[in-house]
């Protein structure tokens, strides 16, 4: 990757975690689905409203590392509107991203902004960082009553 895609895909990923975007929690009938990392301390709710098969919102609340805030950010704003199955897809590509089985030409190609977050496949460390707000969110999507943890 170009020095200069790093840098920019390094200033998404920090405009994200100083001002993450749908954090705040939805009011009752919405789903939600809490998950935890053990291994950093990353916790975050996410919320799920759904109109029918479409989420019609998500917004998240936590305290993490700028790797799971971003990427909770990135994520609200990209299933945003899309249908259950659609945001499964996405979020299964994202997981083929961030573990490196994903080229980076596919990823900007089929994830857009989210892309910037491929970097963190260098980092074994921090791909549970970057998947809980997925895990997160498929979570929620199943309702699921018991705390989603990466570990």
């Amino acid at each position: 990757m170009s020095r200069d895609l790093d840098e920019l895909y390094q200033n998404v990923i920090l405009d994200h975690n100083r001002v993450p975007r749908n954090f705040r929690e939805l009011p009752a009938p919405a789903r939600h689905a809490e998950g935890h990392n053990p291994l950093c301390g990353d916790h975050l709710t996410v919320w799920v409203d759904l109109d029918g098969e479409t989420l019609r919102d998500v917004t998240f609340l936590g305290n993490g590392c700028a790797i799971s805030k971003a990427s909770a950010s990135m994520m609200t704003a990209a299933v945003k509107g899309k249908s259950r199955t659609e945001a499964r897809e996405l979020a299964g590509e994202f997981q083929r991203l961030v573990t490196g089985h994903l080229p980076a030409a596919d990823a900007r190609k089929a994830l857009g902004k989210l892309a910037a977050l491929g970097g963190v496949s260098e980092f074994p460390v921090r791909v549970k960082c970057a998947s809980l707000p997925w895990h997160t969110l498929k979570a929620a999507l199943a309702g699921a009553e018991q705390e989603v943890s990466t570990e």
